[in-house]
């Protein structure tokens, strides 16, 4: 019996990084801002802090023996978040500029401001 090669997944170049505060464009939390806790980069989808907050209902087992309702966040799409300025105070896009050394570095589209 023939076997199924493992299928490719592939990991896409994300602007975005673990820790940035990013603001919600779209959906039921739009407007809102948060830490970036997990990054998906095979399935585009960030875990932002406090966004999109779900309920799972865990019965009862032999370890757990009440059972109880979990709140969590769930992942959503990359191209719901926009990386948050500060110093404009709203989300912005990225653009990345090539330095003299070689060093790229990101910086906000609108408002020229370095983003690292």
């Amino acid at each position: 019996m023939k076997q199924k090669a493992a299928k490719a997944t592939k990991r896409h170049k994300l602007s975005l990084k673990r820790g940035d505060l990013v603001q919600v464009i779209s959906g039921k939390d739009k407007g809102a801002t948060g830490k970036i806790l997990k990054l998906d980069r095979e399935k585009l989808r960030v875990v932002v802090e406090g966004v999109n907050l779900v309920t799972k209902h865990v019965k009862p087992n032999g370890t757990n023996q009440e059972g109880k309702i979990d709140k969590f966040e769930a992942p959503i799409h990359y191209s719901n978040v926009l990386l948050y300025c500060e110093k404009s105070g709203k989300g912005e896009r990225l653009k990345v500029t090539i330095g003299a050394d070689g060093s790229k570095t990101r910086v906000f589209a609108q408002s020229n401001i370095s983003a690292d």
